[in-house]
Parts: C-alpha cells; structure tokens; sequence
C-alpha cells in the first residue's frame, strides 16, 4: 500500500469495466461508451478521437497507430496501421533534393501517408458496435467549439512555438500573438471537426480521397513532397492483421507488434533481464545498470536491423532466440557499463497510450502517435489535419534495411503490449515516449513481476533510460544511487523533463477487479465502473 501522507495515487479499482488514457477528456469519452453498452473497441476509439483534438502536440489523425486486441476468451489480435512512403520515395530521390544524412522533422519527405484512419475503421468495421458518429461525439463538440488546455498539454505546447512559427498553417492554428495557450485557455479546431464528421459518415474514403486528399496532397507538394493522389487512395486499406510476436517473462507471455514497430526490442530487453535476479532486495543502482545495459544491446540491435517486416535480414524470431539471449546476457557485466555490439559482429517521440477492458473482458492495447511534437508541425488548414513526421526514422543509407523506398514502411518506436498468462489476459499495457518505450516496458512489468507493485505503483517509480550515450534519470533517484552508477562507468545526467508516460490495466480475474493506473507525469486519469 502507498503511504498516504505523501502525494500519489492509489490504483483504479472496478468490478465491470476500466479504460486509462493520458488526458482526463478522453478517458470521459471513452468511459461514456462503456456505460453506454459500447465494447472495448468503441471505447478505444472514442478516446484516441478525442486525444486527437485535445492533446496535438502528442496525436491526431494525421498520424499511425498499432492495436493489439484480446478478445475474451480468443487469442490476441494485432493489428498495424503505420503508414507507407510514396511511390516515388527512394534514397536517391531525396538525396537529389538535397538531403544527406537525415530527415528533418518539417521536411515533407518526413510524411509517411497516414494509417491511423485507415486503422481505425478497419476496426470499427470489424470489432466495434455502436456507430462512428457517436464514437466521435465528444471529439467533434470539443473541436467545434473548443477544449481546456490542460497543464501538461500546455507544457508540451510551449516547446514548440519555434517549430510551430515556422509553418504559416501551424502558426495560425496553434500559436496566438505568437504564443501558445496557457493552461486553462480553450482552444478550437473547426476544421478538423468537419474531417472528423465526414470520416464518421464515410469512412476512410473521406480522409484517403476526395477533397480531404486532394487537399493533403496539395499542400505536400506544395512543400516539395512526393505524395499523389494515388499514394493516399491505396492508404485507404494499408492498416492490415499480423501475427504478434511474444516472449516469456516469468511466466507470464509478453505480446507486442512485429516489425516495423519496436516491440521486439522491449522482448529482447525482457529476455536478457530474465537471466538476472531484479527481486525487491536488488539495490536500485543495480536494477538501474542491468536495464542500462539491456537497453543498450537491445537498442543497437534494432538500431542497425530494425525495418519493415519485409526488409528486415533477420526475422524477429531470430532475435528473440535462446542462443541469440545467451550471447546478448554473456555481453553484459554487472561490474562496469559497457559499449553495445551486435549479437552476429556483422561488419558495417511523441504518442497517446490508451488501454481499455470491457465488462465482457475484451482488453484493448491501443497507441496513436504523430512521433515528434506537434509532428511535422505542417498544419492543413482546409482539413484541420496535422501531419506527423515518422518518415524521420527513415536512413538514407543505400542498403540498410530502413532506408526510405517505396511504399515502405519506417521503424516505428511505438508499441502497445499485452501480458497473459495460462492463454488469458492479464493486462493491456502500454509506455509513451518515443524511443524510451520499449525500455519503458520492460521497466514496467519488471517492477509489476519481479517488485510486486500494483499498476498505479508500477508506473509512478522513478524513471531512467540509456540512450545515445547517456544515462538519463528522473530527481526521484537519489544522488546516492547516481554516484553508484557512475562509479559503474555511466554517464548520467538529470532527465530535462519527465521520460514518458504509460498506462495500464490488471485483471484479477479470482477477485473479479480490474485495477486501472494512469500516469502522473501526464493529465490522465483511470476510471471504471
């Protein structure tokens, strides 16, 4: 139990249904549809509409999304709906206009054809219940005649004026007297309210052709993008079923995503973690330096291997084999922090989590993101639509498995999970945070597993993530522990903000309760009945 003299939250308890989101709105909404008969699905989808408007900097339609869906009683369901580059994208082709070694965030070259809309009605038509305008009720009222910006909403939306001012659209639509809004400040997005009302009454074809497309198109090209109309028409159908992959942690099964999403980096981090003893009497220096140094030989991996499915040279079982787990686990020391190698020695940012679980006990793993804040910051002005920037993952290497091509899918970094155990559900399970969320997993189920904590406590510990060279770490690690790790070899610094945000459900099927948790380091909120 918490101690209740200091500030915190306790889990969300429920005999029925439960739904955690980031953003106090859309859990509401969500919430709503449950009460009013709605499934699991309809929930999910309500919720992530409303993010959409509510919450900008971090999703919108003008995104991707991956579902997993545990059906009560069924096996898991995958579903991803990121979206594919233009026909016309190639290496060379953005080499020519001038691009070398990356993709800048507001480069149109940046916008993959978005799939969250085809995702979305793919699993409405499939799963869901009640119809799509009631499902994007609140979503509409609040882009109609305007939201609260909540507080961390209005945090997020202060670090990108300097992007948001550079694009005319994004200016006029997020930014007033050249400044973004302060918490508490209502803010409206009509015209996304009426894509949003055209997608309720047609579908995909709305977002994916017609004057939505031509519109999204024509501004893409404007830029010096290489999208058609032909590239958003065949987005209409890019969300498709996959097999999930999955592992096992102590006897639990882990499922995520396949690739292209990094879902099989949080596996990799499990299975090297489950060599070790990460019990509640392990120091938390030590629990901090094993998940370091998992993360790092994890991360490399998918750093240089990481694609589209269809492009990957090894398949994500390889990565996830016992003999590939033995030679990562013989890498890492418990003495010192070590540099990341590849297991075969080959020579060579922003998302809304949402989980829901219904009084049918289907569960939902839902992620929407538009990666960086605010995305590309290229702002539609006639649709309303932000597009995202996933394209960024791209290489522009000739011949590594993620450089951009056509009709190709980039590395994603966001992940949905699900945790089973005995072939039932046991938790829909997710972490926002870009590149942090597969550490964030595995950091989560290891303190839910290995530490006993309820999901609420689980998802309020302190925080760390090694990245890039450093060693990232909440102030709710104390400064003793930081001298441990960097007598270790880390280098460590203070985090400059909070290190992501995640959201989880535990079904106690004995008790007949779900405990519902919700991030602190965001506005949502659990709620259930």
């Amino acid at each position: 139990m918490r101690d209740l003299f200091r500030p915190g939250r306790s889990p969300m308890l429920a005999p029925n249904a439960a739904i955690a989101t980031s953003h106090p709105l859309s859990t509401a909404a969500g919430l709503a549809v449950l009460r009013e008969g709605g499934n699991a699905i309809d929930a999910a989808l309500a919720a992530v509409a409303t993010q959409c408007v509510v919450e900008p900097a971090m999703t919108g339609i003008g995104g991707d999304c991956f579902v997993l869906y545990a059906p009560a009683g069924g096996e898991v369901i995958a579903l991803n709906g990121s979206g594919r580059a233009p026909k016309a994208a190639t290496v060379e082709a953005l080499k020519s206009a001038g691009l070398t070694d990356e993709i800048p965030q507001m480069s149109p070259h940046a916008v993959t054809v978005p799939g969250a809309i085809s995702a979305w009605t793919k699993l409405h038509a499939d799963h869901g219940s009640l119809p799509l305008d009631r499902l994007f009720r609140d979503a509409i009222a609040y882009a109609e005649t305007g939201y609260p910006v909540t507080q961390r909403v209005a945090y997020d939306w202060v670090k990108s004026v300097d992007v948001l001012s550079q694009d005319e659209g994004s200016a006029a639509a997020y930014l007033f007297a050249g400044a973004a809004p302060r918490a508490g400040a209502k803010v409206a997005n009509p015209a996304l309210a009426a894509t949003l009302k055209a997608i309720a009454k047609d579908g995909a074809s709305a977002f994916y052709t017609g004057a939505v497309a031509e519109s999204l198109v024509a501004r893409l090209k404007a830029l010096g993008g290489l999208h058609t109309l032909d590239d958003f028409a065949a987005g209409q159908t890019v969300a498709d079923y996959v097999t999930p992959i999955h592992a096992s942690y102590r006897g639990y099964d882990v499922y995520e995503c396949p690739p292209n999403g990094q879902g099989v980096v949080a596996l990799m981090i499990l299975n090297i973690l489950g060599g070790f003893d990460l019990g509640p009497d392990v120091s938390t220096a030590e629990r901090v330096h094993l998940h370091a140094e998992a993360t790092k030989l994890a991360y490399h991996h998918r750093d240089h291997l990481l694609a589209d499915a269809d492009h990957m040279p090894h398949p994500a079982a390889t990565l996830l084999a016992d003999d590939t787990t033995a030679s990562l686990r013989r890498r890492l020391s418990r003495e010192a922090a070590q540099e990341a190698t590849l297991w075969t020695e080959p020579e060579h940012q922003d998302t809304v989590y949402l989980c829901v679980v219904d009084g049918d006990g289907n569960a939902v793993s839902f992620i929407n993101s538009i990666f960086k804040s605010f995305g590309s910051a290229r702002h539609d002005p006639k649709t309303g639509v932000l597009l995202h920037n996933r394209g960024s993952s791209f290489r522009l290497i000739e011949g590594h498995p993620n450089a951009i091509g056509p009709n190709k899918r980039p590395m994603h970094t966001i992940i949905p999970g699900m945790l089973r155990k005995d072939g039932q559900t046991v938790a829909p399970f997710g972490v926002m945070g870009g590149h942090y969320q597969a550490a964030g997993q595995a950091a989560l189920l290891s303190g839910i597993i290995d530490r006993g904590l309820d999901v609420q406590a689980a998802i309020d510990a302190p925080r760390s993530f090694s990245f890039d060279g450093v060693l990232e770490v909440e102030p709710t690690i104390d400064r003793e522990t930081v001298g441990e790790l960097e007598a270790l070899g880390h280098v460590v610094e203070p985090a400059a903000g909070p290190i992501g945000g995640a959201q989880a459900i535990w079904i106690d099927r004995e008790a007949g309760v779900l405990h519902a948790g919700s991030d602190p380091r965001k506005d949502g909120l659990a709620l259930g009945f």
